[in-house]
This record gives C-alpha cells, structure tokens and sequence, in this order.
C-alpha cells in the first residue's frame, strides 16, 4: 500500500521548529546585547580602572632616612645601599626548606641567617617578601641572577641600610632602627601619615632614632609602572620623588664623649654636660655601653642574651632612668636655700663636733671630731655634714622641696628622649601619695635631716643634676636640656633651633648667687676636689658628694675594703668652668666608685681639659684612674 506524504504538516512543524529556534537564537543574541550594554555602557568606568590597574601598577619610593650628626658635623648614622636575598613565601614553588638549601649552594647562608629569617617570618605576612641574606657581594649577586630561573619566588631587592660608624660611642643617645614588627605596625595604623608608611622596613625603636621618627623618615614618592599580565615590569609611566628626611644636628662634641667614655674605662656611671646659656647637652655619657649596629637587622640570641643579662646592664640609660642620692652635691642648694630663705647668713658659724643629735638619734660627720668652727663658705669647702643637718632641720622638708623644684630635681626636663624617669624630690604630699598604710603616710621631722647632705628619699637622675647645675650658673636662667640643637632640611639645608629661648627664670638675688659660686670655686681650690684640679689652667667651681648605696646600721662602720665592689658608695661630682663665666656645667657619677674626690672629680677634670683647652687625655690607662683622698 502506498503511503503519501502530507507535505503541509511537514512544512508547518518545519516552521514551527525554526520559529522556535530563531526565538531562541534572538533571545540568546539579546542576553548577550544587554551583557555587551553593561558592561560596556553602565560598568565601563569600573572595569576601565580595574584594567588600567592591571596595566599600571603603583610602586612605592621609600626616601632617604636623615642623618645624624654631632655640632661639628661629624656623622653619627647615616644610610648605604646594598643588595639583600629576599623570599615570598606565597610564590615559592618548592617546600621554604627546600629552597633554602637550594640557595645556600649558590650563596652563603649561615645558621645565624637562618634564624633570623625565621624570626622575621613569624611577623610578617605570607605574601611579604622577607630577607634570608643581607649585603651581598657582586659575586653573591651574579652567581644568583645566573641561575635566577630556578627559585621562584626569590628574588634580589636593592636596600638602604642604617649604619652608625662610631658603634659603641654615644649609643644610649642615637637609639638604633630595626625592622617594622606587627606591634609597630599597629602602630603605624594609628598614625595620621600611615600611608607614609608604604614600602618601609624599618622604624625608629630607641633614642633619637625613635623620638624624631617623624621627622628623619621623610615622605614617601611613588612610581606608576607598566607591568605585563605576568606583572613584570616594562616602562615607567610616571614618578613622584620622595622627600628625603631631615637631618639632626646635635648639641654632642662627639670628641668630648669619647674622651669621658675612655675615662669611665670598664666602670659603670654616667656623665652629663650642658651648656649653661643654651641648654645645649655637650655630653651624654652611659656606661658600659652597646654597638646599635647589632640590632639593625634583629640582633642574634647570643648578643641579647649578652647584653640582657649582663649584670653591668649595658641597655640601661643611666642618665635619663638611673636615680641616685646626690650626696654633698646637693649642699650648694642647701646653702642657697638658706640664703634666700633668710635662715642663714654667710658669716653665721656653728660648732662642729662631729656628729648632731636629733631626739635620741645621732647624726654622724664624715670627720670624726668634727670641723671645728664651721661658717657657710667653710661647710661647702669641706663638706661638712653636720652644718647641713642642723639647717635642713631648720628650713624643713616642705621648705626645701619648694626651693629645690624650680631647679630640675625631681621633675622632668623635657630632653628630647623617651621615658625620662622624675626621681623624688621628697616632701610632704609626696610621702603621702607614695605610700598606702597610714602610719607610712607620715612625714617624720628626723627623716628631713638626712635629706639636707643629700640622704634619705632624695633620688635624681644624672640628668637632673646636670640641669640643676646648668641653672645655678646661668644665674637661674632656665633652658630646657637638649640633644637636638637644630633640625637641617634634606634638600634646602635650611637649619630650625629646637630650643630658640629660655623655659624661666628662678627668682634669686644674684649676691647670694655669687657666694654660693665663690665657695664651690673654693672647693676646687682649697676643697675636697683640689687635688683632683691641681694645676688645672682654668677656675672651675664645683662640689663633690658621696652616696651610699646601701644602708648602713646605727652603730655600723662604712669601710670600703670589706664590702663587695656593687655595695660601695657612689662618687659623684658637679662644675661648671670658668667660674666667672660657664661655658660648661656637668654632673658625674661613678657607681660603687668610693668617694667623689676620688673617681667622679678626675674624670670630670678631663671633660673639662678637652671642652676648654683642647687637652686630651696622654693615654686610656691614666685616664681611667681614680685618685687617692681621704674625704668626700
């Protein structure tokens, strides 16, 4: 049978399917104009700057740090370049192991290398590049650029270092730099100028380096580079330069600090000098001290360990957070005190016995028998305690914090370092603030005569002491103690003062001044420090003092050949030369060193010889010498 086609019903369901199809194929065609219209028309400021970002990329420039120098222009820190072995741990191909065996056999890479790049790995993230060798050699660089296709991920950066090229000398004053870590991150997010930040390593951490960060980073620049899509780079579209940082000009003779830190040879103390009429700091002396080089790059367990440990603490900054009794130091403002207070005339003589009772207790002299006769200009010369323990019971404690504060003891100066240490300035009020039970509360009369030779709560900073002294020779003119005596511009070498005028002014009258001054001249003269200043071809005033540093019992004897070292008085000296018109006024302490005739004044004298006469010292050895006395 034959079957015929219905060729209409063909051509219908033909129709129909193509219908079907070009409804699908327009709808597809429109799904794919409306996409095009998006991404063309309504995204097309989004996605061009994406494009132009991976097209562009934006290269921070990390400025030259600022130098620091001493007043005569000798560098102190300053910057080189030099390349570094640098690892991203998120492009390494290998396991980190793996890799760096790989690359110690094309450059050396010490355990000590090893170590830090490990600790340094611990703080940054997985996608920094972190250093495994610092300053290589030209051979290091070709033989790694020769054989550069094998470690992805490695790759050699061109770095500005920090270097300080006196190492040890004045290193509690420089401070040092170090590597950002996340707490100094932190920190940076903090800041206002965060964004300054981009593309550095490394960050003030102590000293100067850290106080005047701000200042010596500069700004940072910026480059836009073009980068292919495997993001190496191919031109440079455009640059900003960066601002390199400001450079310190400090108030230090750097001469004169090498010369007082040879005399304190392996002793332990601390010497500070300032200029009287400017506040200029001459001298910042801590001893022992550190190489800052060793921590630029993290320093290695076994020199922290070294220096943390050490019971000599090298870290410690004597000056600024070491406290101290000053001793027969503070005697020249006792007498002043007394002097403006009305209490004394300088013609107004005591007997001395040796020794003055208070109550039931008896307050010994240095002097068994005593002085004898003993005026004010005498009690300075000699040092005579017992004059000292009758006036301080006189003017009494409140008295004598009120006198002694404008002066600097006790209280802040405001140098331009971090975590300066007040001491105690002992009064009333304090004693109440300091302690928690009642009956320590108390303000006892007895305990006020120990205060007056420099005893009891009396605890200052080699700083402050430095500062009163500066005071009392500028005739109580005030200025604020210094580091810093200008800020240089890096690019115009314009010069800013950092201390332009005087804080205040103690009110004194200048006769009573003048006496005080005259008596501490006699002190060099025919006092306790003469022998020390024998010959000296200048006049200086000064003053010498003795602090226990432990006590002593009631009917205990202080005799220095039987203690241990670390438990023998401190030897202290304060001057200021010339005597009729200071150039330089300074303070030094010996710790353990005995008496302040004997290890304080001499090393004094040599600061003074430099700073006036451009003497120096004819070797190490003698100038690390204390000398013999019998007295403070």
């Amino acid at each position: 049978m034959t079957e015929f086609k219905n060729t209409e019903q063909e051509l219908h369901f033909f129709r129909l399917r193509l219908s079907v199809v070009g409804v699908f194929v327009f709808i597809c065609f429109g799904l794919l104009f409306a996409r095009f219209l998006w991404l063309q028309v309504f995204k097309y400021s989004d996605y061009a700057s994406q494009a132009e970002d991976n097209r562009v990329s934006v290269v921070p420039v990390v400025p030259n740090r600022g130098l620091i120098l001493d007043r005569n222009g000798v560098v102190l820190a300053r910057n080189f370049s030099a390349y570094t072995l640098e690892i991203t741990p998120s492009k390494i191909a290998d396991t980190l192991d793996g890799v760096i065996e790989e690359l110690s056999s094309v450059v050396d890479i010490q355990p000590k290398d090893r170590r830090r790049f490990r600790r340094l790995l611990e703080e940054a993230k997985n996608f920094e590049s972190v250093p495994i060798r610092t300053r290589l050699t030209d051979e290091e660089v070709a033989r790694f650029t020769a054989q550069r296709y094998r470690f992805p991920g490695v790759e050699i950066q061109a770095r500005l270092f920090r270097q300080y090229p006196l190492g040890e000398t004045a290193s509690h004053v420089i401070g040092y730099i170090g590597r950002i870590s996340q707490r100094d991150a932190k920190r940076i997010e903090e800041m206002e100028d965060a964004a300054n930040y981009a593309g550095t390593d490394y960050i003030g951490k102590e000293g100067l380096e850290k106080k005047y960060e701000n200042i010596l980073h500069g700004r940072t620049g910026y480059e836009e580079v073009e980068v292919t899509a495997g993001g190496r780079a191919v031109r440079t579209l455009s640059r900003t330069a960066a601002t390199p940082g400001q450079n310190l000009i400090l108030s230090i003779d750097i001469e004169l600090q090498k010369i007082v830190e040879e005399a304190f040879g392996d002793r332990r103390g601390a010497l500070v000098a300032i200029e009287p009429a400017t506040g200029d700091i001459l001298a910042y002396v801590s001893k022992p001290t550190f190489d800052p080089n060793l921590f630029v790059e993290g320093i290695d367990a076994q020199s922290w360990e070294e220096l943390n440990t050490s019971i000599d603490r090298p870290l410690l900054n004597r000056p600024l957070i070491g406290t101290y009794p000053p001793g027969s130091t503070f005697k020249p403002y006792m007498a002043l005190a007394a002097l403006e207070t009305g209490k004394r005339t300088p013609n107004q003589a005591i007997a001395d016995p040796g020794f003055f009772w208070f109550g039931s207790h008896r307050f010994r002299d240095d002097k068994v028998g005593g002085h004898g006769m003993v005026d004010m200009y005498k009690s300075i010369v000699v040092s005579c305690n017992t004059y000292y323990y009758m006036l301080a019971n006189d003017l009494g404690i409140d008295t004598i914090h009120d006198f002694m504060k404008p002066f600097g003891f006790g209280q802040i100066t405001g140098i331009d370092l971090e975590n300066e240490r007040a001491g105690v300035l002992p009064s009333t009020a304090w004693k109440r603030n300091a302690y928690k039970k009642p009956e320590h509360k108390k303000w006892y009369a007895g305990e006020t005569v120990s205060v007056g030779i420099g005893q009891g709560y009396n605890a200052y900073t080699p700083l402050q002491l430095a500062h009163a002294m500066a005071n009392l020779a500028n005739n109580g003119v005030v200025m604020r103690p210094h580091l810093v005596k200008t800020i240089e511009d890096g690019v115009t070498k314009e010069q800013t003062l950092t201390v332009p005028k005087e804080s205040y002014r103690i009110p004194l009258k200048q006769e009573n001044v003048n006496f005080v001054k005259n008596a501490m001249a006699g002190v060099v003269k025919e006092g306790t420090s003469s022998r020390a200043f024998a010959k000296a071809e200048y006049v200086s005033a000064g003053k010498t003092g003795t602090a226990q540093a432990i006590g002593l019992g009631r009917n205990e004897k202080y005799d220095a050949k039987k203690m241990p070292e670390r438990h023998r008085d401190h030897s202290l000296y304060i001057a200021f030369a010339p005597a009729d018109n200071p150039r330089i006024a300074l303070a030094v302490i010996v710790e353990n060193g005995g008496f302040g005739a004997a290890a304080a004044a001499p090393i004094a004298r040599l600061a003074l010889d430099y700073y006036l006469l451009g003497k120096r010292p004819e070797s190490k050895e003698t100038a690390a010498q204390p000398i013999e006395v019998e007295g403070d």
